[in-house]
């Protein structure tokens, strides 16, 4: 009997999330079979088996959530009396030893990490990984497409397809070599003859649960204690899951992390030509800012004390979605040309609308941006995501009237955020790379 430990997935998170087991206790499976698709932080990305046998155990249902290094299944792989004794003899030797770290990964700082990191080749404890084979390196794997049941789908349109209660046998397929996009599950839901019933199973864990029972008896005994009637709540309380999950606890690193300072102002953008591109010219302009004060493209180790100013410049973009909000990076913002980069934002964003964004591409940004105001808003107080140090937001275009010589004229502005952690910029560091900003923004091309 072997256990296979949840390996790092790449991503430096202490855990992740059951979306679907892909096999069933009792089915026999060859290495690199895939056996589950796991939800991360942003991904969703199938785990193969690295032993060849029977499965014999789940440590875990769909939506539970496994932490990096627990068991997550057991195989029964039919080696001898004597390999299964000397398996016993290295478990007693393990308990016996509690400071060994075999089957325990360490969870990684969430923090974006230097290209470099985790390719040292030195070795782990728990040596699955979701290449496949059993290798010790921390290798991210692209997630490509896979056929089930003669259907082309990837791994977090399959989850989409389980979600929405589709079919996927049914679905027209109209991707590249014919396979299932989100958009053909999304429309076979909307016509509706492919939805299976629902599974009358739970997908919340018994502490999910028992949590929510608890509140309402604590609510209960309030009301009761006053005398006063209880009102019947109108909605029903469910767990945090998935992306959603992962935003709560990035939100509560920075709010722990980061001593958040945040100005405002408006960038005149009268002499745009028709047709400009925001977004682009939003880019430009953060280079534009980096360079006069190159102190706010920068990370930040608050446990070491210590900063780094980057060279270059990898912008993480906030792309809002119904599952949560995604921070994707698009690179080399410093030395790319306008359609280079407006090909890269398309790039990022459909693949992070149809939950197929690798998760390299979502790290390792040096500065942040967020273009909220092609909703609503006008100003805001946007939020950085340690190790970086700054992010500015963008609001609503908006007509303002201003006094030119000889009267008065209506100019659209833009208006900008910028939120900085005062520990490492000062305010004035943080006021010229803004105006740095605007004096670049108010430029006719």
């Amino acid at each position: 009997m072997k256990t296979f430990n949840l390996p790092d997935l790449g991503e430096g998170l202490p855990d992740a999330e059951i979306v679907e087991w892909l096999v069933a206790e009792g089915d026999t499976v060859k290495v690199d079979d895939p056996i589950v698709s796991m939800e991360t932080a942003k991904a969703v990305v199938e785990v193969p088996s690295p032993y060849a046998g029977k499965v014999a155990k789940f440590h875990g249902q769909a939506g539970d959530v496994i932490k990096t290094g627990a068991p997550l299944i057991d195989f029964d792989t039919g080696e001898g009396a004597g390999d299964a004794q000397a398996a016993d003899t290295d478990k007693d030797e393990a308990e016996a030893e509690p400071e060994s770290s075999e089957g325990k990964l360490e969870p990684q700082a969430v923090e974006p990490a230097d290209d470099d990191a985790g390719q040292t080749g030195e070795e782990r404890a728990d040596t699955g990984t979701v290449v496949g084979n059993v290798t010790t390196s921390d290798e991210v794997v692209k997630q490509t497409h896979s056929s089930v049941g003669g259907v082309k789908v990837t791994p977090a349109v399959r989850a989409l397809a389980r979600k929405l209660k589709v079919d996927l046998g049914s679905v027209e397929a109209t991707g590249p070599e014919g396979v299932v996009t989100s958009s053909d599950v999304r429309k076979a839901a909307e016509q509706g003859p492919t939805r299976k019933p629902a599974p009358e199973k739970s997908e919340s864990s018994p502490a999910e649960r028992e949590q929510p029972k608890r509140e309402e008896t604590r609510t209960a005994s309030k009301h009761a204690a006053s005398g006063s009637k209880a009102e019947v709540p109108t909605g029903e309380w469910e767990p945090i899951r998935g992306t959603r999950r992962t935003m709560a606890r990035a939100m509560s690193e920075s709010h722990a992390r980061v001593v958040a300072t945040t100005i405002m102002d408006d960038a005149d953008i009268h002499a745009w030509q028709h047709g400009e591109d925001i977004t682009v010219r939003l880019l430009r302009s953060l280079w534009a800012g980096a360079q006069s004060e190159p102190g706010l493209n920068a990370w930040y180790d608050d446990e070491q004390n210590m900063r780094m100013i980057h060279k270059g410049m990898h912008v993480g973009m906030a792309v809002d979605t119904a599952d949560g909000l995604f921070v994707a990076r698009l690179k080399d913002v410093h030395s790319s040309d306008r359609q280079q980069m407006r090909e890269e934002i398309n790039r990022l964003r459909d693949n992070t609308k149809n939950r197929s964004i690798p998760p390299e591409d979502l790290k390792d940004y040096t500065i942040m941006l967020s273009n909220f105001g092609v909703f609503a808003g006008r100003y805001a107080t946007p939020i950085v995501n340690p190790p970086c140090v700054a992010i500015v937001a963008a609001g609503v275009l908006r007509h303002e009237v201003v006094p030119v010589l000889g009267g008065m004229e209506a100019h659209r502005t833009l208006p900008l955020s910028l939120t900085f952690d005062h520990r490492v910029c000062t305010g004035g560091e943080a006021a010229r790379f803004l105006k740095a900003m605007i004096e670049d923004l108010r430029k006719s091309q």
